[in-house]
């Protein structure tokens, strides 16, 4: 009995972790995931006691994004994780917001309200770079936070463990899981412009074998924008099975159904960005989009020993996003009044499904005197994406001698009143159907060689197989017609090798170089299939990581060299009329990105929390063919900012008449940058013999926003109030050559909490 007096004791005193032991860890897991301390003792009829103190100072979890178990210190490039500590005191409702806290990664574009697009080190994050639980998800929506757990940012070259990824890196949401403990919250936030989004998460047993996690948000807003409204409701069950000691079983569901309205945001007339009003909109007020995703997975992990563990991972999802609406606002600078531009008209529908599997084994050994840590496995997944196109019934018009299909109206930007336009909603005929079937397989091998504690070796190797047929219906002939398209094999090896020196347990320096190889979607001028783009990785840094966590910073410099970038084609074949098809690509030729990053992670007291970082981008066309529609050698490629910054602190009084009390705030920098396209050779109007250089770069000046934060958590209620961009500053983010959508101006958000 004294003993276990003892034990309760001591967890009292340490009430934050005890919270997160639950009966699914046995002694000897307890043991690995928090430091013990053992003392043995004597009673009075001589028995031994063992007391078992927690300290403060937890292990740090285990980074899914590395799939192979390796510790963040033994891995020869940087990462960053964002914690649900963090999340949820930023008090962040988009993903946008929780990336403010990572270095070197930014918001490139709002893709018309339906999405954010991300973008690293020069490069776009597609939909191959970012990943839920390890899976590739389609990023046609905007991920939901309400269930994540952490954020994790594998930066630089990540094609060994998931193949077919641009360069940049990696992200990968990571949501909460089932407990063994009972608890849960009830949460209600609201803001500006009419915001609120009550939020339940509740946990627990339902057997000592079975642990159940539930997780539902509804949200309903409308926007500093016009018009402009979004409602989203999402849901996130998962189970977690104990069926041995050894054995778990993950089982988990998560739905989304988004509506939202399409917002391409204000214009350019040539290179001058509109002096227009932040929240004026210019689509027809019937303007819809929604988006529907539902995924299911399984996650099956086996220890065989200690030494040993095989994972099994597999998922579905299912995607759709319908969109009506007014078209992009491009081409303003070819009218004669300014701001003059006739509306036409747009309609998408657009699904995905998905279906992968994982397996991998991860094992430790020694050959004599050398240790080894191997990870290998094999990946597949199969993708079938749907496309519609549509055709309205409405006339064209020509301006400056070419066709304006589908116009629904004209309007002058400038003196604009959508109570006074045209506002029925037309029809639309499906015109064509183009389905494509894409099968990805991959082979790996990994090993971290220790050669002694201080000198390690990471060496891998993957083959990656790729097939892909898009075959096209086409419903405007009679009869109707099937065009099977070619298949398209692509096939490559990507070695990865690095080296990582560890003077002392908390210094790592590494370097490491990588090769991949990237698919390209999309065609050429000539209907050609687009060869894929070979690229070299080279990074090098320094980490330090000291007492536990307490302080841990990371220095890193890279440099990417793509042999040739593929970007949508800004110009039909003739070099002169604008492109509005997204599949029609150019090769831009080699580019090259390099840059230094720095990173610092501090908890210098209990519930203190420093991020910051800097980050240093250059990236060039450095050899590129001078033909139509090409970039020019030596230009910065378009939405590439050359310095990032951000800076955040979260602090919570752990004790004494001011406990509970919170406050925080987080600065975010974007540098200077371009918008719209990079300058290319277009055909001399003056002698079609000759191509001279057509000056299309739209500067942006950098911004800083600020957002504070102040709260009160009095034993199971808390309150937290978010004063965001409090400088009102305005910007842009660019989607590509059409519009700009302003950033959201001062705005106020207040979150109320109930803890079980």
């Amino acid at each position: 009995m004294k003993n276990i007096v003892l034990l309760m004791t001591t967890l009292m005193g340490v009430s934050l972790q005890a919270q997160e032991v639950s009966t699914l860890y046995s002694q000897t897991t307890l043991e690995a995931k928090y430091n013990f301390v053992h003392d043995t003792i004597k009673n009075k009829k001589g028995e031994i006691l063992r007391e078992v103190t927690i300290t403060a100072n937890k292990q740090p979890k285990p980074v899914t994004v590395l799939r192979s178990g390796l510790q963040p210190m033994d891995i020869p490039q940087s990462i960053q994780i964002i914690d649900s500590e963090i999340i949820t005191q930023q008090q962040a409702i988009r993903l946008s917001e929780v990336i403010k806290n990572t270095n070197g990664v930014y918001v490139g574009s709002a893709r018309g309200g339906a999405q954010e697009s991300f973008w690293s080190r020069g490069y776009d994050m597609g939909p191959n770079n970012m990943l839920k639980n390890g899976f590739r998800y389609n990023a046609g929506s905007i991920p939901e936070v309400s269930s994540l757990e952490r954020v994790e940012f594998l930066k630089g070259g990540s094609a060994l463990l998931y193949g077919n990824v641009a360069p940049g890196g990696i992200l990968n949401l990571v949501t909460k899981t089932p407990q063994f403990t009972q608890g849960g919250e009830i949460s209600i936030q609201a803001g500006s412009y009419s915001y609120y989004k009550p939020t339940v998460d509740f946990y627990g047993p339902l057997n000592k074998s079975i642990a159940y996690r539930f997780i539902g948000s509804y949200e309903n807003s409308e926007s500093f924008r016009d018009v402009v409204k979004n409602e989203r409701i999402y849901f996130n069950p998962s189970f977690l099975f104990k069926i041995t000691d050894k054995t778990h079983f993950t089982l988990q569901g998560d739905y989304l159904d988004a509506d939202w309205t399409p917002d391409f945001g204000t214009g350019i007339i040539g290179k001058e960005i509109l002096d227009i009003s932040r929240n004026k909109y210019f689509g027809a007020l019937w303007s819809t989009g929604n988006t529907k995703s539902a995924s299911v997975s399984a996650l099956l992990n086996h220890g065989f020993n200690k030494n040993w563990k095989l994972n099994f991972n597999t998922s579905f999802q299912n995607y759709n996003r319908t969109q009506k609406s007014t078209a992009q606002l491009s081409g303003l600078d070819t009218y004669a009044v300014p701001g003059d531009w006739n509306r036409s008209l747009t309609q998408n529908d657009n699904s995905e499904q998905i279906f992968g599997n994982q397996l991998s084994l991860q094992g430790c050994f020694s050959t004599g005197s050398i240790k080894h840590q191997i990870f290998t496995g094999v990946d597949f997944e199969n993708s079938l994406t749907t496309a519609y196109t549509f055709a309205f019934n409405e006339k064209s018009v020509m301006v400056n001698g070419k066709h304006v299909a589908n116009l629904y109206d004209s309007i002058n930007l400038f003196t604009f009143d959508p109570t006074t336009q045209r506002n029925d909603i037309p029809n639309a005929n499906t015109t064509k159907i183009v389905y494509t079937n894409a099968k990805r397989f991959g082979a790996y091998a990994q090993d971290l060689i220790s050669v002694t504690d201080q000198v390690k070796i990471l060496a891998g190797l993957r083959w990656s197989w790729q097939e892909s047929q898009a075959d096209t219906r086409d419903l405007t002939k009679n009869p109707l017609t099937f065009d099977e398209g070619a298949k398209r094999l692509d096939h490559a090896f990507s070695p990865k090798v690095g080296l990582v020196l560890q003077p002392t347990k908390d210094i790592s320096l590494f370097a490491s170089y990588s090769n991949s190889f990237t698919p390209n979607n999309g065609n050429t001028y000539n209907n050609q299939p687009l060869d894929p783009s070979i690229i070299d990785q080279y990074e090098a840094g320094v980490k330090t990581d000291f007492w536990r966590g307490i302080l841990s910073t990371n220095v890193t410099i890279y440099q990417i060299s793509n042999n040739n970038l593929v970007q949508t084609a800004p110009f039909e074949a003739d070099g002169v009329t604008p492109n509005n098809n997204s599949n029609l690509k150019i090769m831009s030729g080699e580019t090259k990105s390099k840059g230094v990053e720095f990173d610092v992670t501090a908890k210098p007291l209990e519930g203190f929390n420093i991020n910051a970082g800097y980050s240093y981008n250059d990236m060039r066309f450095v050899n590129t063919p001078i033909a139509i529609g090409n970039s020019v050698k030596g230009d910065r490629v378009a939405r590439t900012p050359a310095n990032t910054a951000n800076l955040s602190f979260f602090y919570t009084v752990q004790s004494g008449k001011l406990k509970g009390i919170s406050i925080g705030a987080i600065g975010n920098h974007i540098g200077n940058r371009i918008a719209g396209w990079n300058n290319r050779y277009v055909v001399d109007p003056n002698n079609a013999n000759n191509l001279i250089i057509e000056d299309r770069e739209v500067p942006i000046h950098g911004y800083t926003t600020v957002d504070i934060s102040a709260g009160y958590t009095w034993k199971k209620v808390s309150i937290l109030c978010k004063l965001s961009n409090i400088t009102n500053e305005l910007n842009y983010t660019v989607h590509e050559n059409y519009s700009l959508n302003p950033i959201a101006p001062r705005q106020i958000l207040t979150s109320l909490k109930y803890m079980f």
